[in-house]
């Protein structure tokens, strides 16, 4: 039996500090899946997760979704995920919920996409904490001066959306903490805990994980979706869209071979592929578990996903994982 995560020493950092967590561990907003269930498993674990705002695009689903949270997790503190697309729908629906979760007084965002700096003030006038998560550090360097109060710097390894400049996390977590003055959490193929002990030896702050998260068991995704991830070894994600110049790490699947043949047709307009970037694909994979449709987001730290698991069982491994790796560093001999 994998023991709670309560009897773990507390490692303290500046994220730690910022966010009030006993783990530097922060479990991303997932679209259609992070929700309250999923997001109390993690807080109530010691780490900080956060709802996607769209996953609730009504105003009023989503402060129902922020009281069950409140109510699962005992009134712990958690996070809301805020991603600014570049398409101004999006953005219209995103800018319908700014007002719940200011008056909800939510600890902590996490901004992602386009430039967050329109929506600090907001956030800070409510004392909320805003995190913008990044690809590459020329972007962290823009976020930290527009007020962000710490960044997510992901690599080219992150499911989702890694950068055009598909810079590797390894030089990312030694690189940003040089140029930052923020706390700098860093994300991209995370899921074992031996990286959590390598990303704070090259002066990062904390972790941030998404792929290695899907197969918890608290997450409201089908069964057959999550033993496809299990099945996966990372290797069978597939980086579509740079023709659009929106890099898009996926599960390879139909969907994204049709927007690899477009791209290789040379086609440069949204509109020719917006029948296959529709959300609604994925978001039925995920209830259906049919993942051969959809932009399924998908990293190469699914190679550590192996099982169906409780958050917190994941989690304390992941701690477990991080000691380890700390006791061998100590004990090596020094010349």
């Amino acid at each position: 039996m994998v023991p709670q995560s309560n009897t773990h020493p507390k490692t303290r950092t500046r994220l730690t500090d910022l966010l009030g967590i006993e783990h530097p561990i922060l479990c991303g907003g997932l679209m259609h899946l992070a929700d309250a269930n999923y997001v109390a498993a993690v807080v109530n674990a010691g780490a900080m997760g956060f709802i996607s705002a769209l996953t609730f695009p009504d105003p009023q689903q989503l402060r129902n979704e922020i009281q069950k949270c409140r109510d699962l997790s005992g009134g712990k503190s958690f996070g809301i995920n805020l991603y600014i697309s570049p398409r101004q729908d999006a953005n219209d629906r995103l800018e319908k919920l700014l007002t719940v979760v200011q008056d909800e007084k939510i600890a902590v965002v996490e901004t992602a996409g386009g430039n967050p700096g329109p929506i600090i003030p907001l956030m800070k006038e409510a004392g909320i904490k805003v995190i913008h998560k990044v690809p590459a550090v020329r972007f962290a360097l823009s976020a930290e001066r527009a007020g962000v109060d710490a960044v997510s710097l992901v690599g080219a390894e992150c499911g989702g959306h890694p950068g055009y400049m598909m810079v590797g996390s390894m030089v990312q977590a030694a690189d940003a903490p040089q140029k930052l003055s923020v706390p700098v959490i860093l994300g991209g193929g995370i899921g074992h805990g031996s990286q959590l002990t390598a990303a704070l030896a090259m002066g990062c702050d904390g972790i941030l994980m998404g792929t290695r998260m899907l197969v918890s068991s608290e997450l409201q995704a089908h069964k057959d979706y999550k033993q496809r991830v299990i099945e996966g070894t990372g290797l069978d994600s597939i980086v579509v869209q740079s023709t659009l110049k929106n890099h898009h790490r996926v599960l390879d699947n139909q969907t994204a071979q049709a927007i690899l043949a477009l791209e290789n047709e040379g086609k440069e307009s949204y509109e020719d592929y917006a029948h296959l970037l529709n959300g609604k694909l994925s978001k039925e994979a995920y209830a259906s578990g049919k993942t051969d449709q959809g932009l399924l987001d998908y990293g190469q730290s699914a190679c550590f996903a192996n099982a169906i698991e409780p958050v917190a069982t994941i989690l304390t491994r992941f701690i477990q994982e991080s000691l380890i790796a700390k006791e061998r560093l100590s004990g090596m001999n020094t010349l």
